[in-house]
């Protein structure tokens, strides 16, 4: 085989796997393309999926076990309800510990995108703990 039939035959198969590459994880996403929270379920599985789980984006970064737990495994958001504000603090601050999330992990309309879909989003899957009302003594 010839040099250029060898470099034009490592460029397609270059270029296949870009494209098949690229196809993946957008499939993921279960936000309609005419959500106003879709580009937010975006930026969510760019810049958030390796850490956190939310089955709306196909992320799964969370431990599901104290036993395969790494330090990097964020909150699980099928789980943990989240509002606007609380993931504006988070993405300003690094979380709410610091340890571990980057400070600013999105910016401006991003960050807002990404905690308006978020607050949308999370909690989905949110267990409930039955609760006795208590009354407490005056004495």
């Amino acid at each position: 085989m010839r040099l250029s039939a060898k470099i034009a035959a490592t460029v397609a198969l270059l270029l296949a796997a870009a494209v098949a590459l690229g196809a993946c994880g957008s499939q993921g996403i279960k936000v309609a393309k005419s959500s106003p929270y879709r580009r937010g379920a975006v930026l969510f599985r760019d810049h958030c999926s390796g850490c956190h789980t939310l089955g709306v984006v196909g992320a799964q970064g969370s431990a599901s076990s104290i036993k395969n737990r790494v330090r990097t495994a964020g909150p699980n958001f099928n789980i943990r309800k989240e509002n606007v504000e609380q993931v504006l603090y988070a993405i300003r601050n690094g979380g709410f510990s610091g340890a571990i999330m980057p400070e600013n992990v999105v910016v401006g309309n991003d960050a807002q995108e990404v905690a308006r879909f978020l607050a949308q989003y999370s909690g989905s899957q949110a267990q409930t703990t039955p609760s006795t009302p208590i009354e407490l003594s005056t004495k």
